[in-house]
């Protein structure tokens, strides 16, 4: 009699589980929810220091509707505020980055002046109230967390731990160069698709042998509908077999996530013998972000909600500047790979919230496989709960 997924240590379900409500992908008012609840009160991922590393570079930023304004100032503090005059709230910066032209912010509706670390300097009233003071109207700060290269932001008064954030500890990934590494390229896409729907498709491979094939064959464990050795009921029946279609990693001959499996550019020879194995470690910060380790080059994925049924999807590639600078390296061969697998999970996020408008559709169900999808909805159930 074949055993059941009750009988085994294995990472599955082993009850039925119903999904969330349909109508929460969809919905203005649970969108707006999740914006005050989890995205407004949670760090955020914004993008990468080398963005804003001279003093008087600019960048800004927008989650839901709020507006970010990020200065490095004179003394190479990054410093964040939100992008809103005190005077009567004009939107301080329209430009998405770029360089002061002194060490200001100018207010291009009445030209109120503040310095670099917020404090109103002057106005251009020819006279002022009683009662009008400037150091009682600063730009309202936010707070800034650069780690390792990587900006994040948090617009509540008292953000989270920031050494919980990841799902792995901060040091997971300190042999990988992070803070040296340079953008090489940038894929960008609108995804018509609920954030929450991306999170749920990033947590399971039940999804990957018929959406997938190149990554499939690149990661065979991947081709069997899996992520790891024990989401495979029957996985004790070949605990002793190496092969990497039940242990994971990557095919027999591939080092890297590339077109062909080869290194695009040096290893970076800090990894440990098993990292360089498993070729890709993940770290991941919810609700915005996740950072793939891989044995010659970085990725950072990152998530920004537009709408109900909108979600801008961002590929960030990492590299040394050994690879991005010697023309013997081929790095375009990781980014036309992986640009094809973020292509191919865009597609199908978007399949999935084409279907979910079905009037008799109210949720679905989770398999045992989606056990990972399960830990996100909780994850999620909470952060609404939270007070």
């Amino acid at each position: 009699m074949e055993q059941t997924a009750a009988k085994l240590d294995f990472n599955g379900l082993k009850e039925k589980v119903p999904g969330l409500a349909a109508r929460d992908y969809f919905d203005p008012g649970q969108h707006a929810l999740e914006l005050r609840k989890i995205w407004y009160r949670n760090w955020i991922y914004v993008g990468r220091s080398q963005d804003v590393d001279k003093p008087r570079s600019f960048q800004t930023f927008e989650v839901g509707d709020q507006r970010v304004l990020l200065v490095r100032d004179e003394h190479g503090t990054l410093r964040g505020f939100y992008n809103t005059c005190r005077h009567r709230g004009s939107l301080l910066c329209d430009a998405p980055a770029g360089e002061l032209r002194s060490a200001a912010i100018v207010c291009p509706y009445h030209a109120w002046v503040y310095d670099l670390q917020g404090r109103l300097l002057r106005t251009t009233s020819k006279s002022t109230a009683i009662g009008f003071d400037v150091q009682d109207l600063p730009l309202y700060p936010i707070t800034v967390k650069e780690w390792h290269g990587f900006v994040f932001i948090a617009l509540c008064a008292q953000p989270p731990d920031f050494a919980r954030l990841f799902d792995t500890p901060l040091n997971r990934m300190d042999a990988w160069p992070l803070h040296s590494l340079r953008v090489g390229h940038v894929f960008t896409k609108i995804m018509q698709c609920n954030w929450k729907i991306f999170w749920e498709n990033y947590n399971e491979c039940l999804h990957c042998p018929g959406v997938h094939p190149q990554l499939s064959r690149l990661v065979p464990i991947f081709g069997r509908a899996l992520m790891e050795e024990r989401d495979d009921p029957q996985w004790p029946r070949h605990a002793d077999d190496a092969d990497p279609k039940f242990k994971g990693g990557l095919r027999h001959g591939a080092s890297t996530w590339s077109k062909d499996g080869a290194p695009i550019g040096p290893v970076f020879d800090t990894l440990s013998a098993a990292d360089r194995q498993a070729a890709h470690v993940y770290m991941t910060a919810l609700p915005s972000m996740f950072i793939v380790g891989h044995p010659d080059y970085v990725r950072v994925v990152r998530l920004r909600p537009l709408g109900p049924e909108q979600t801008e999807l961002r590929v960030e590639y990492l590299f040394s500047a050994a690879t991005l600078e010697d023309p013997q390296y081929d790095w375009q061969k990781a980014v036309e790979f992986s640009n094809v697998v973020m292509g191919e999970d865009a597609q199908v996020c978007e399949l999935n919230q084409r279907g979910l408008h079905a009037a008799p559709h109210e949720r679905g169900v989770l398999m045992p496989e989606e056990y990972v999808v399960l830990q996100f909805h909780d994850w999620l159930r909470a952060e609404l709960a939270r007070a």
